[in-house]
């Protein structure tokens, strides 16, 4: 495999490690892939739920904690041919502090999907050789508004983007019949689509743009697929997922091991997107009726407290920090395929091993 080449920055290994909030994905993850010659990338997302005042002071311990994690990942791969980089949704409410203590604490890139990151260009100025900037898109048509909407207001265009194909877990950018509708045939072909339309970008620009591909790869095959239809890259979480130095407590690993097929199943979150989660008894009480919202944290801007059947902040806390019952554990479609703990590094060489046969 081919390092992955971002601008005046590469990665030795052509492997992101999807971003995954609240907390799976901290500075223990991505420190680790980053070490192992990958992208590791935080997941910027109520990252300060473990600080002592994030209840009282919920922007200020959100921002103290990613520099902290950004500091904590980039110190552990220092050197090892790896970078480090925050995955910050665009319909954060603090979106704007979020990116702009990410280029501060010198992240090497920021992705950006859930929303449509429109002034992400703007936010970075004066960081631009330090700090990269992706957005997550799905279809061709919105890697044209994007790249559009960035040249026309701000002179410029994306290093990397990613595409996130339907399987992948967390929030996605299809509606429910969208993803009922697309078939892996029909995806290769929007794939296709949106590398020819982000390599025009590149050709404008005088640049080389990579593409990295997201949602259900999960071996070297679902890798060199991707690769076969002209991206750079690949972006993964959930086998991540189960591996020693995910963020995330043990009995959320252990959910994950435990997922049969017929257990994941797309929700309809908060804010009105659909995504991809692991069934459960909350989502079961969920769908008898709405959990009053009695304290809101304003972590995304499109959540009506008022009329949000849950807090998503407060079920993705219970989850990751171990009460799996009663919180929401998203995943990724193959999520059911795993059946054993694994390390960083070792997934990494699975990944990327030559086939001596």
């Amino acid at each position: 495999m081919e390092s992955l080449i971002i601008g005046n920055k590469s990665a030795r290994l052509p492997i992101i490690q999807g971003g995954m909030g609240v907390g799976v994905s901290l500075s223990g993850l991505a420190g680790a892939v980053a070490a192992s010659g990958g992208i590791g990338v935080i997941s910027a997302a109520q990252i300060g739920f473990d600080e002592p005042d994030f209840y009282t002071n919920c922007p200020a311990s959100n921002i103290r904690a990613l520099k902290k994690h950004i500091s904590a990942a980039r110190e552990t791969s220092f050197g090892k041919g790896g970078l480090v980089g925050v995955n910050i949704m665009a319909a954060t409410s603090e979106y704007r502090a979020h990116v702009q203590a990410s280029c501060e604490a010198g992240a090497d890139l920021i992705i950006s999907g859930a929303g449509l990151p429109a002034d992400l260009p703007g936010l970075v100025q004066g960081y631009e050789r330090e700090t990269k900037i992706a957005p997550i898109v799905s279809t061709a048509r919105a890697v044209r508004v994007i790249l559009k909407l960035w040249e026309k207001k701000f002179g410029r265009t994306a290093d990397l983007v990613v595409i996130e194909g339907p399987e992948a877990g967390g929030h996605l950018g299809f509606s429910a019949e969208q993803l009922t509708a697309l078939t892996p045939d029909a995806y290769d072909k929007e794939i296709r689509e949106i590398i020819s339309v982000v390599n025009s970008y590149g050709e404008k620009f005088g640049c080389q743009i990579p593409v990295a591909v997201a949602g259900g790869i999960f071996d070297k095959n679902d890798i060199a697929h991707a690769l076969s239809l002209g991206a750079k890259g690949v972006q993964m979480a959930t086998r991540f997922v189960v591996t020693k130095e995910c963020d995330a407590s043990l009995p959320f690993k252990e959910a994950y091991l435990k997922a049969r097929a017929c257990d994941i199943e797309i929700i309809k979150s908060p804010v009105g997107m659909p995504g991809r989660a692991i069934h459960n008894a909350f989502l079961e009480e969920i769908a008898s009726g709405p959990s009053p919202v009695t304290r809101c944290l304003n972590c995304l801007s499109g959540c009506n407290p008022a009329k949000a059947p849950y807090c998503i902040t407060q079920a993705l806390i219970r989850a990751v920090k171990g009460d799996v019952d009663h919180g929401l554990v998203f995943c990724g479609l193959n999520a059911s395929r795993l059946h054993q703990m694994t390390t960083v590094s070792a997934l990494m060489e699975e990944l990327t091993q030559e086939d001596n046969r």
